[in-house]
């Protein structure tokens, strides 16, 4: 581009800035917003007359003494605007003496960038035009950039709508000079592309100053300044003095370096960088950082709110029951910025004594001992309750009294603290942290923010072995309800048997009886072994298929030919089938045929019929036996282990009904004491559609 034609444009471009931030500076006059809280005239004028000296300085080509000090004005105004801004705001809460380290590391930038400006002045040709026209100008970009991250980092939701559009306006103009003055420190020389567009770029922001000028108007805000706060506006700060002293060593290293150079200098910014990003990723330098910050901005070490919001959300991220043990290590290790934890808990033994038994550890595997639950050194823990320095128990041996730091534990030199943790002030187990990152030693902090996540971590974990206990019970209830009914189909393949063999000596000689004899035998080994085998599984299947409900009833009549008194089977409509286990149905369809033959007398009768009603079949079981008064059907027929027989169990009835409902059936019962039962089975038919 030719000379004349880039002066021109780079005229226009910071003539356009300087009549947007005249107007700007104009409707900012009398809306200064809250009091003590600097408004928008003063920086917008001082922009004014940057943007117009610049523009003359383009068009003139003279002036570059005046366009610095334009520079100079402009940049110390703005940090002087920000500043003022977060002083205000601070002043509403409790002091300011959190941003008094910025303040003096601010005040000491402005003060060698005049100094430099003077120098500059009165040497024109020394080594300082280099600092005036690329170091100062990225430096106060920088330090820019972090009071518009402090200002919007820290604001709530309602004034955020205020400021947003400040802190991107002003975001937007110190991003470009950073990228502009820190281009121009590696290189010795501003881009001139980027330095025109600068003009163009400044005046396309200045609406959205004017939009927050007019939301600003009557807003009151105060600032909170979070430890995450000042730890990320810390290493960006850090970040940008790291990079920018980089590029000041890269460019004497280009400079000195002869036809060497520009490749020392491109080895030397990439082993920077290199270090640069090691140190961001470093938990050693992220923990020192933190506790540098602590110690010199924050009354408190700790940002409670956030740490206890981290500390639950670990302890309770994740799948139910799933690795609950390391989480709640994880949770306790990182409060202190431990690398380490392990953890011991009480475990029962049975008759012996309980125990103490490390259970779970976080990279902590060469720890590993046991103690007794009488030993003295767990007794001490749950009467005193303390956390523990196990290199102060070392040197002061009486602290522990009697109790005695174990020789596994007291031998470990990466051990650093013992945290009791107490479930209704029984210790249920203690955690040992290894040695921390970041911290020298205990403090009263420490101790109790330990202390109070020691108490959720050990009611965590009770929660999580209740819900495990409660697991195994129900575990166990299965197989024992199970077992139940397997016996209950013993104790009727015994009555069956045990009535063949009582009929066998006066009958043994006929073929009718000695052919049924065999038939019920064949019966029960079959249905026997169809037991061992269900109990063999993990669990028990479900595998539902179709039945034919003729031939479930024609077995069951068969399994009870034994009996004197023989059911009486009718089928009105054969055929039928439905989807179920077979074996169970035969189990409960038998159970009902059972109990009616054992109401009923010799004499009485028993019968069982199956009809078709709409799309269900209906089995009746009906006998002429004792029956049942109201009272006993409503409360106690279908309750498990309830039995009016002196040798029942009462799962059956139970077993029944629990059945039928799962085959989306229904059971009824009518019964009237002394004139017998009547129980109604309805399921649902398979309906074969036809082609």
């Amino acid at each position: 581009m030719p000379v004349e034609s880039s002066a021109t444009i780079a005229a226009i471009c910071y003539g356009l800035a300087a009549i947007a931030f005249a107007l700007l500076a104009l409707t900012s006059r009398g809306r200064d917003g809250p009091p003590g809280v600097p408004g928008l005239a003063v920086p917008a004028a001082a922009s004014f007359l940057w943007a117009g000296i610049l523009a003359m300085h383009a068009l003139l080509r003279a002036g570059q003494e005046m366009a610095a000090l334009a520079e100079l004005g402009r940049n110390l105004v703005w940090v002087w605007f920000l500043w003022r801004n977060l002083r205000a705001l601070r002043a509403k809460t409790e002091s300011t003496d959190t941003l008094a380290f910025l303040g003096r590391i601010l005040g000491g930038l402005g003060a060698l960038a005049v100094i430099s400006h003077a120098f500059a002045l009165a040497l024109p040709d020394s080594r300082f035009i280099y600092w005036i026209g690329a170091v100062f100008p990225a430096l106060f970009a920088v330090a820019g950039m972090v009071l518009v991250e402090q200002f919007y980092r820290n604001s709530s939701a309602q004034e955020r709508w205020g400021i947003k559009h400040l802190c991107l306006a002003l975001g937007g103009i110190f991003v470009f000079d950073f990228y502009l003055f820190s281009e121009a420190m590696l290189f010795a020389a501003i881009s001139q592309d980027g330095w025109i567009a600068r003009g163009a770029v400044n005046a396309l922001l200045v609406p959205l100053l004017w939009i927050s000028l007019k939301r600003r108007a009557n807003t009151d805000m105060q600032l909170a300044i979070s430890h995450r706060m000042a730890f990320h506006s810390a290493a960006l700060m850090g970040s940008g003095l790291y990079l920018m002293l980089m590029a000041l060593a890269g460019y004497y290293i280009r400079f000195a370096g002869g036809e060497w150079g520009a490749i020392l200098q491109t080895i030397f910014l990439f082993g920077a960088a290199l270090v640069l990003l090691l140190a961001v990723f470093s938990s050693t330098v992220r923990a020192k950082l933190r506790v540098l910050l602590a110690k010199h901005f924050f009354r408190y070490r700790y940002d409670y709110r956030e740490e206890w919001l981290r500390f639950t959300s670990m302890l309770t991220e994740g799948e139910p029951d799933a690795q609950v043990y390391d989480r709640s290590l994880q949770a306790m290790a990182r409060l202190v910025d431990s690398p380490a934890a392990a953890l011991w808990l009480k475990q029962e033994s049975g008759a012996a004594q309980a125990s103490y038994r490390r259970v779970a550890h976080w990279y902590f595997p060469e720890l590993e001992g046991q103690l007794e639950a009488g030993h003295p050194f767990p007794i001490f823990l749950e009467a005193r309750q303390w956390v523990l320095d196990l290199k102060d128990c070392k040197e002061q041996p009486d602290l522990l009294a009697e109790a005695k730091i174990p020789a596994w534990l007291l031998g470990c030199e990466k051990a650093w603290l013992v945290i009791p943790l107490l479930w209704h002030d029984n210790l249920s187990g203690f955690v040992v942290l290894a040695k921390s990152l970041s911290q020298p030693g205990m403090d009263w902090e420490i101790n109790d923010l330990l202390k109070t996540a020691a108490r959720q971590a050990a009611a965590h974990l009770a929660q999580a072995q209740a819900a495990e206990a409660l697991t195994v019970a129900r575990q166990f209830e299965s197989f024992n309800r199970a077992a139940a009914f397997v016996v209950h189909d013993i104790k009727n393949l015994v009555a069956q048997l045990s009535l063949l063999l009582a009929n066998a000596e006066k009958h043994k000689h006929k073929p009718a009886f000695q052919e049924d004899m065999l038939a019920t035998i064949e019966s029960s080994v079959a249905r026997m072994n169809r037991m061992l085998l269900k109990l063999s599984d993990a669990s028990e299947s479900s595998d539902k298929s179709t039945v034919d409900m003729s031939a479930i009833l024609h077995e069951v009549m068969q399994s009870k030919s034994a009996y004197s008194l023989k059911p009486e089977l009718r089928i009105e409509s054969p055929g039928m089938r439905v989807k179920a286990e077979r074996e169970k149905l035969v189990r409960v369809i038998g159970h009902l045929v059972q109990n009616a033959i054992e109401a009923t007398p010799y004499t009485g009768n028993v019968s069982v019929t199956l009809a078709r009603t709409d799309d269900s079949a209906v089995l009746t079981v009906a006998d002429s036996g004792a029956g049942m008064d109201a009272d006993f059907i409503r409360e106690r027929l279908f309750r498990p282990f309830a039995s009016t027989k002196g040798t029942g169990m009462g799962i059956g009835a139970y077993e029944c009904k629990e059945y039928v409902q799962e085959l989306d059936g229904s059971i009824q019962v009518a019964s009237t004491p002394g004139r017998g039962t009547v129980f109604v089975v309805r399921l649902p038919l398979i309906i074969e559609s036809t082609p």
